[in-house]
């Protein structure tokens, strides 16, 4: 509406809307008030670096558990996750990549981007936002009889990475830092929900556990082979986009035929496509090279 208001005005006064201050006259553009944009801080981002803007759940262990997540993995919150992170890729430009695990998802625009002159808050707000309202609006695709009880929250960082290496290593990062998290809790609720022990028992039976000893409780205690667990829940999920076929069916008037028929038509679509995969060795990056491609 102000921006109407301002286009309004300035073709009022002859002027072409959007023209440089100054140059019609218009009086109106400006105000005593004005001075106080000096105020406004210049958060201009770094040039040539990658934007990782990383979205976490706030508070959302209470969250979860105010909600009956299903532990050690709920395949609803996980999956609605998901989907509000391909919202943002599908709402917002220059997005390359994208990986989530649990209640965070880091979203990577590329390095020379210009999406709102590289300002960070812009980044860093419209992601959280457009995440934020997602999750509300598809909530009840994924949580069909679980009511939302109260509105959930999320934060975000942002922070540049000047080199395709760096890059790769702060998902690496993630992406072990999600293995860690789900061997973890996969054999503390197995403790918990099979054994018996309470909560602070099973965490003074892990306490200074190392990832062997975790499979070892896991094979023996409860005849579960960690490597056979889902992808999902293992490797997190990588969002990239992707050519896609798809078939849809068109209503057409063939010549020299009074009805329309229906017939199957092939398209090429450029989609956001969820992986389940391994991000740290160099096979990931091999078959998606176009990932890092500076003209990408």
């Amino acid at each position: 509406m102000l921006r109407c208001c301002r286009a309004a005005a300035a073709i009022a006064a002859g002027c072409a809307p959007g023209s440089p201050r100054g140059r019609c006259g218009l009086a109106m553009a400006k105000s005593k008030f004005e001075y106080v944009r000096d105020f406004e801080a210049d958060d201009t981002v770094l040039p040539n670096c990658w934007i990782v803007v990383r979205l976490d759940g706030r508070n959302f262990h209470r969250f979860s558990e105010q909600h009956e997540f299903k532990k050690p993995n709920d395949d609803r919150a996980l999956q609605l996750m998901t989907k509000c992170a391909q919202t943002v890729m599908q709402e917002l430009e220059d997005i390359a990549i994208a990986y989530g695990q649990s209640d965070e998802y880091s979203f990577v625009f590329k390095k020379k981007s210009r999406w709102f002159k590289r300002r960070a808050s812009k980044f860093m707000t419209h992601v959280v936002s457009q995440f934020s309202s997602s999750y509300v609006f598809y909530w009840k695709d994924y949580f069909k009889d679980q009511q939302l009880l109260y509105p959930p929250g999320f934060d975000g960082r942002i922070v540049l990475y000047p080199s395709n290496q760096n890059l790769k290593d702060y998902l690496s990062w993630r992406q072990a830092d999600c293995h860690i998290n789900n061997l973890y809790n996969t054999v503390f609720w197995m403790l918990v929900q099979r054994s018996g022990l309470t909560p602070g028992q099973a965490q003074e039976r892990l306490r200074g556990t190392l990832a062997g000893d975790k499979n070892e409780i896991l094979f023996s205690e409860f005849n579960i082979n960690y490597n056979n667990e889902p992808l999902m829940y293992r490797k997190g999920t990588v969002l990239i986009w992707q050519k896609v076929s798809e078939v849809i069916t068109k209503k057409i008037k063939l010549p020299k035929e009074e009805e329309e028929k229906e017939v199957e038509v092939t398209r090429t679509k450029t989609k956001v496509v969820p992986l389940h995969c391994d991000i740290i060795g160099d096979q990931f990056w091999e078959e998606y090279p176009e990932i890092l491609a500076e003209d990408s």
